[in-house]
């Protein structure tokens, strides 16, 4: 395929596009329309091709329905004890090709104490609050699951129709005893803390940096959460009106 340059100004198209068709589809036909700033996340994540970003917006919708049980509920605060159990972070260094690099560590989840979809819905939070940064949305994201401490009290917990919610979002690679080296096919040295091979900022740190993050956006996690379809205030980052907004990218056919 061949490139060419999208400037700001003329976004205008392709956010018209995918509005005109969000509100046509049957499954939201009560929603009259959508804003700027929303609709274009799904077509950064999709190089502004209007049709794959519309199927991602409305599994967005569609699973944020079939979840009421995670979606409704993103309050960092309800689940403080898992966060402070230095569970999950998202790095402050992008890996080379612009991701967020998060990291969950599964034997710092005590099954007792917290649900799966308590767990899970830490993994929404982090979504819906990196997915207001534009080279988040530009150049996606990479997970680490540190499954050390892995037990069957955890499996336990993993019913089918949620590993299904899962799966729905992931595509793992597996790596074994010798994580160490094999992350670094993946992940240059700063970006990962030094437990995990790497020469950034230690796990603990990490995690507690990413837990102070999340509840310095408790409020607009639980707007989100409450609003039907997740659509709520734009950002000056986000407005096409703004002036200067950098050159995309779109690949064509």
């Amino acid at each position: 395929p061949k490139c060419r340059a999208v400037q700001s100004g003329t976004l205008r198209p392709f956010v018209n596009s995918l509005r005109r068709k969000a509100v046509q589809d049957v499954e939201l036909s009560a929603v009259s329309t959508f804003s700027d700033g929303f609709l274009i996340k799904f077509l950064r994540a999709r190089d502004f091709d209007v049709e794959l970003s519309l199927k991602l917006f409305l599994n967005y919708q569609r699973w944020r329905r079939e979840s009421p049980e995670i979606s409704t509920c993103l309050s960092p605060s309800s689940v403080l004890g898992l966060l402070n159990s230095s569970y999950h972070a998202v790095l402050p260094q992008r890996d080379h090709t612009g991701s967020r690099v998060l990291i969950y560590r599964i034997g710092q989840w005590n099954p007792n104490n917290w649900s799966a979809f308590q767990v899970f819905r830490v993994s929404l939070m982090t979504s819906e609050i990196i997915s207001t940064e534009t080279e988040t949305q530009q150049r996606g994201l990479k997970v680490i699951f540190d499954l050390q401490g892995w037990s069957l009290n955890h499996a336990l917990q993993i019913t089918p129709s949620l590993a299904k919610k899962i799966s729905s979002v992931l595509s793992v690679h597996m790596h074994g005893a010798d994580f160490l080296d094999t992350l670094s096919d993946f992940f240059s040295p700063p970006v990962l803390p030094p437990e995990y091979g790497g020469e950034g900022p230690c796990i603990e740190k990490a995690c507690q940096d990413w837990t102070n993050e999340l509840l310095g956006s408790e409020n607009i996690l639980q707007q989100i959460a409450t609003h039907p379809t997740g659509d709520i205030a734009i950002t000056p980052e986000d407005s096409l009106i703004s002036e200067g907004a950098q050159t995309k990218q779109i690949s064509e056919a």
